[in-house]
C-alpha cells in the first residue's frame, strides 16, 4: 500500500510539471501576433554575386492546441512554378527556446530550427542544420522580427560548411 501511495504521489508531482510546462505565457503570445492572413513579398538570391529574385505569395497563419504552436501555410510562385510550404513554431517552456519545422514542395525533407529571442526579447533567432542535396551540409539562420502588428520581416541566412554566412531570403509579410 505504502509503494503505492509513493508512486501516485510521484504521477501528480509529475503531472503537476507537466501542466506548469505546458501552460502558454508571453512567448507564446509573441507567436500569437502572428496569426492571421497575410501578402508576402520575398526577395531571394541563389548566392552573394547574384542578382536577386523578387516574388510573392500568401500565408495563413493559424494558432493550434489551445495557444501552444503557431502554424503557417504558404503558397507562392516562384521561378515561374508553384511553391507551397508549412511549418509550425512553438516555444518550449522546459528549454526556453523557440522550436520551428518547415516542409515544402520542394524537398521531403523536413527542417527542424532552434533558438531563442534576440537581445533585449526581440527577434526570434533560430539555427538549423541541413544535409542540402545541392549543396552538401548547410548550417541556416533565421530571424523573425515583429516590426509592428500589421509587418513582419523573415530573413534566412546560410553558410555551407566552413564557408561564409550569407544571405539568402528576406520575406515581408504584411497584413491582409
Amino acid at each position: 500500500m505504502a509503494v503505492e501511495k509513493q508512486r501516485q504521489a510521484e504521477m501528480e508531482q509529475a503531472m503537476e510539471i507537466h501542466r506548469k510546462l505546458g501552460t502558454p505565457g508571453e512567448p507564446h503570445r509573441k507567436l500569437a501576433r502572428m496569426a492571421g492572413s497575410w501578402d508576402a513579398r520575398i526577395v531571394s538570391w541563389i548566392g552573394p554575386d547574384t542578382p536577386p529574385m523578387e516574388w510573392t505569395g500568401s500565408s495563413e497563419q493559424k494558432m493550434l492546441l489551445g495557444g501552444r504552436f503557431l502554424q503557417q501555410e504558404f503558397s507562392g510562385r516562384m521561378m515561374g512554378g508553384l511553391y507551397s510550404g508549412m511549418g509550425f513554431t512553438g516555444y518550449d517552456n522546459h528549454t526556453g527556446k523557440y522550436v520551428s519545422t518547415w516542409m515544402d514542395s520542394m524537398n521531403t525533407g523536413i527542417m527542424v530550427f532552434e533558438g531563442a529571442d534576440g537581445a533585449n526579447g526581440g527577434a526570434i533567432v533560430q539555427t538549423a542544420h541541413y544535409d542540402d542535396p545541392a549543396r552538401g551540409p548547410v548550417q541556416w539562420r533565421s530571424v523573425t522580427k515583429i516590426v509592428d502588428d500589421d509587418t513582419v520581416l523573415f530573413e534566412m541566412y546560410s553558410a555551407v560548411k566552413g564557408g561564409k554566412e550569407a544571405k539568402m531570403m528576406e520575406i515581408t509579410y504584411t497584413r491582409k
